[in-house]
């Protein structure tokens, strides 16, 4: 994903004399658990979460995927972007997740192709009003939620499809929502939100990009 590290600290190895375990700093310890940077959006391994068969994070039941045709033309878009969502959920809070990811045809270097993440963010649906206060979801009622995605700057060359993908979780990179409306970080159980994004007339949801002109 689009972040500069995201760190655990590793335990000490067995048999370390407690004397010295004391005198190795934090730092010392740090261990990479998401690698930095634009990745291909494929499960592989190494990364948290991934198992064999390693398929394309476009092919889970739990993403929704929305894409363009291949371009005739290259698009530069370069700003901040927003993805308005028209979302409608089971439970009183749940969280949707929004990634802008650049898809690049089969190529002698990637004959798969390279499903480029350039940026992501989310929202957790009590605080789709502001976060200054919390506002639960009624069962099944439609909201209009907004996500903001960090600034970017990107070509999607010719051929190229620009992407968007929308999810209701991206653990590691964000905590895992419960789904129960409790109080943040003191729930008690959770539970499974049916999720739903209306597209449509009267529900448009839709990606506003910063496309500049050539």
């Amino acid at each position: 994903g689009s972040i500069v590290s995201f760190y655990e600290i590793a335990p000490l190895l067995a048999g370390i004399d407690p004397s010295v375990a004391e005198l190795i700093p934090w730092g010392a310890r740090m261990r990479n658990i998401v690698p930095a940077g634009g990745y291909d959006q494929v499960e592989q391994q190494g990364f948290v979460g991934a198992a064999p068969p390693y398929l394309s994070l476009a092919s889970r039941a739990d993403v929704l995927v929305f894409a363009t045709e291949p371009l005739e033309e290259a698009m530069e878009v370069t700003g901040p972007i927003r993805v308005r969502l028209w979302v409608s959920s089971s439970a009183p809070d749940t969280d949707f997740t929004a990634k802008l990811v650049d898809v690049c045809p089969a190529n002698q270097d990637y004959p798969a192709g390279y499903h480029l993440g350039l940026v992501d963010s989310i929202i957790r649906t009590r605080y789709r009003d502001g976060f200054d206060r919390e506002v639960m979801m009624e069962a099944n009622e439609v909201y209009a939620v907004e996500i903001t995605l960090p600034p970017t700057s990107n070509l999607f060359d010719r051929g190229h499809r620009i992407r968007l993908d929308i999810s209701s979780s991206n653990f590691p990179r964000f905590d895992i929502n419960p789904n129960t409306g409790e109080p943040v970080g003191r729930h008690t159980f959770t539970q499974m939100a049916r999720n739903v994004v209306h597209i449509g007339p009267g529900r448009p949801s839709q990606i506003v990009l910063p496309v500049i002109p050539r």
